[in-house]
């Protein structure tokens, strides 16, 4: 059955993407499909040239880092160490086509604004800078000059610096980002909100809470000599397809993998390795040994019962918990006022199945616990994170050898980006070695993170809104919220390689900023510059592009933020921008002195393949919390729940799709082609709310308060209670505040929903 629609509807959607077909489920990732997919998408958007080139590059010691996710290279690296997402990225950013001054002369913003994400991002590279002025309906050009000089008098005249606001995603480099969030400290605020405040961040509260670090606790000698490895709330084959060679060599070295989701991912089930014959004419390997079927938000019940159990059989770590842990006696007797049957009902998951995931871990101590957003994007993130800390000292498994904590990151450097200090919580140690280098006060007030931003945005209180890639109108939650904020902005500045959404929902004067992707050779004053990154196992390396730039004069991230703070805070600090300008090296000396870790910076990333951060609890078992040791917790149980007619649902991302970018309109693993507006649900759930497969529905929160319409029902497997689709096209449906306390994560992964017939 097809839905057909005869105008977009309020989401900005095509009718093309309202007609989805339906096929088979495939029950493996990779392949020969992925092969040619990869093949087809780079050569049809770069050319043959560009697209070998670009390949033999990707991931290479001499080469740039993939823009796709921030999943560690070995030392030792293959011939072709990339995937099928990160073909697409990389496809994306090296297409022949140009968005320039004439496109922009054809397309009315009012045409742009109405049209979907999959036709913005399919328009070309952004090569020359635009502006839309007040009352204007077209974007028009300006020069690079012009351009800096109305955002530096800008952000000079706002009345307070905190009326700006400084926002970015993690494909900005650690030099772009370092200068960025120099420039609005030098400013005066501390307003820079992240994409980290939407994924990961409950993942650095509860982790740096516990045990004094932020970040993961293990690299890939602790996957060589793991017994047991943990995936929650994961989709590797989608999200981070090259987690799937690492766990499949785990896998033949004899590990046993457990998957907990609420959908059965190809990914999860099997693998076909594109790198060998096996996976590309073979049946390839199985991962999951266990695979846990859990109910949405049902992680924090699931990982109480197994601590419970742990605790109550003495399969624990005595002699860790004693010597490097507080609050077990605590824990253990909150512990022991839970009702074991009551935990294992809200996991949704039977008693057998808990049973082998527990005999799992009582049998070693060598346990790798990963985890993403299916785990990070609910209410109770942080405390269910606790949990699972609690689960690894109770085991005693940080500092082990094949032991530890992974949280899986989504961008290449995401996790950088809040190294280098990109975050709305000032460090008090960060600041004072920020102020003793370059001589001024920076701002000690926590700023504004993602959510609060859009509050701030709504009330008129921001004048400065600069975006340092990203898609805000369509990551955030509240999309109708979201984008009535982002159209109350006197000043809208945004630093691209591509157009989307965020860019044509423009406040009073909106500018476009081309800059340099990451594939792309940066040459400043005759000397080729590289940039850093740094993985989800906190290691630092090098990334160089090889491509052409899009046009002659398209500068980087690094130059754009130094021009507009020359002339902006030049005379607020001793910053030295122009050296900066020219020179990385320069930035990173002065990233040396001031970031902890990056000591002797230049020489230490240049030796080898780069270098690991230090983290004294993976090193040597110490943790630099306030008592000098690991904290266990208490945390308390708590579940979202569906009302009686309806259902929890969770947006995610489709394999043609990275975050908000949308490559194509083919979910080949869950067998969806050409449309997004689906929803996956389970035929007891179909069959409890008298829906039908294939049955055509608005989805409204429970309340009633948000409405978006034309979605496809599509029979999945997917736990009972719980449903699935697609963001953006979903983000309506969560509200603004719905988020974790302790973070401030957006709740996309738990939000009660109903289903009314859709009236054509």
């Amino acid at each position: 059955m097809k839905h057909q629609t005869d105008s977009a509807n309020a989401d900005g959607i095509r009718p093309s993407e309202a007609c989805p077909t339906v096929s088979g489920v495939e029950q493996n990732a990779a392949g020969l499909p992925a092969v040619a997919v990869s093949i087809r998408r780079t050569v049809g958007a770069a050319g043959a040239f560009n697209a070998g080139r670009a390949m033999l590059k990707i991931n290479q010691i001499d080469g740039f880092d993939c823009p796709g996710c921030a999943w560690p290279e070995r030392a030792d690296r293959k011939f072709a160490e990339f995937c099928e997402s990160g073909a697409k990225a990389v496809a994306e950013e090296a297409t022949r086509k140009r968005a320039g001054a004439s496109f922009f002369a054809q397309h009315a913003v009012s045409v742009l604004e109405s049209a979907d994400d999959l036709w913005l991002g399919k328009q070309g590279r952004l090569v020359e800078p635009m502006i839309r002025r007040p009352g204007s309906t077209h974007f028009e050009p300006i020069s690079y000059a012009s351009a800096y000089d109305l955002i530096a008098a800008a952000l000079r005249a706002v009345a307070d610096a905190n009326q700006a606001v400084f926002y970015t995603s993690g494909r900005t480099s650690n030099e772009a980002a370092y200068c960025y969030q120099l420039l609005a400290r030098s400013l005066g605020t501390n307003n820079l909100p992240d994409c980290s405040n939407m994924c990961h961040e409950p993942t650095s509260v509860a982790m740096a809470d516990t045990i004094g670090v932020g970040k993961g606790t293990v690299t890939f000698d602790h996957f060589d000599e793991a017994d047991v490895i943990i995936l929650m709330g994961q989709n590797p084959g989608t999200n981070h397809p090259r987690m799937l060679s690492t766990l499949e060599e785990a896998k033949r070295r004899g590990a046993r993998i457990v998957a907990i989701n609420p959908m059965p991912e190809a990914g999860l089930m099997r693998f076909k390795n594109p790198q060998n014959l096996r996976g590309l004419f073979g049946n390839g390997t199985g991962l999951a040994d266990l695979y846990c079927a859990i109910s949405l938000n049902g992680d924090l019940a699931l990982m109480l019962l197994i601590n419970k159990r742990l605790v109550a059989s003495g399969d624990i770590d005595a002699e860790f918990i004693s010597k490097h842990t507080d609050g077990f006696a605590t824990v253990r007797d909150y512990l022991e006022t839970l009702d074991e049957t009551e935990l294992l009902r809200m996991t949704g998951l039977g008693a057998s199945v808990v049973d082998e995931l527990v005999e799992h871990i009582r049998s070693t101590d060598r346990i790798i616990v990963c985890w993403a957003m299916g785990i990070t994007q609910h209410r109770n993130a942080v405390a269910t994170i606790q949990e699972i800390v609690n689960l690894s000292l109770l085991k005693g498994l940080i500092g082990r050898p094949g032991a530890g904590l992974c949280p899986v990151r989504g961008h290449s450097n995401v996790q950088g980006d809040r190294t280098m200090g990109v975050s709305e919580k000032p460090e008090p140690d960060f600041m004072e070695r920020l102020s003793s280098v370059f001589g001024f006060a920076p701002p000690t007030q926590k700023g504004l993170d993602v959510v609060s931003a859009i509050h701030a945005l709504t009330r008129g209180e921001i004048r400065v809104l600069m975006s340092m890639g990203g898609n805000l109108a369509r990551a955030a939650p509240d999309s109708g919220i979201t984008e009535a904020a982002l159209r109350n902005c006197a000043l809208s500045v945004h630093v691209a390689t591509k157009l989307n959404r965020t860019h044509v929902i423009a406040g009073e004067t909106s500018i476009l900023l081309p800059t340099l992707g990451r594939t792309e050779r940066d040459v400043r004053g005759g000397t080729e510059q590289v940039v850093t990154v740094e993985d989800s196992f906190g290691f630092v390396h090098i990334s160089q592009g090889r491509l052409a730039p899009p046009g002659p004069n398209v500068p980087s991230e690094v130059d754009i933020v130094c021009q507009i703070a020359l002339r902006a805070v030049s005379d607020k600090s001793s910053a030295p921008w122009s050296q900066f300008a020219e020179s990385y090296d320069a930035v990173r000396d002065f990233i040396a002195a001031t970031v902890s870790g990056f000591e002797a910076f230049n020489r230490r990333v240049r030796v080898g393949v780069g270098f690991s951060l230090p983290h004294p609890g993976r090193d040597s078992r110490t943790f630099p919390t306030d008592t000098g040791r690991a904290k266990l917790t208490v945390n308390r149980l708590r579940q979202a729940r569906p009302e009686s007619d309806g259902v929890l649902l969770q947006t995610l991302r489709s394999h043609d799709q990275y975050n908000t970018t949308i490559y194509g309109l083919s979910d080949r693993y869950r067998g969806i082609e050409g449309g997004r507006l689906v929803i996956f649900i389970n035929r007891i759930d179909l069959d409890r709310l008298s829906l039908t497969d294939g049955e055509i529905v608005d989805v409204l929160t429970s309340d009633g308060s948000r409405r978006t319409s034309g979605f496809r029902l599509v029979e999945y497997p997917v736990a009972v209670g719980s449903a699935a689709g697609y963001y953006p096209e979903l983000n309506r449906l969560v509200s603004l505040d719905s988020f974790d306390v302790a973070s401030r994560t957006p709740a996309f992964k738990s939000v009660p929903v109903r289903f009314e017939r859709h009236k054509s």
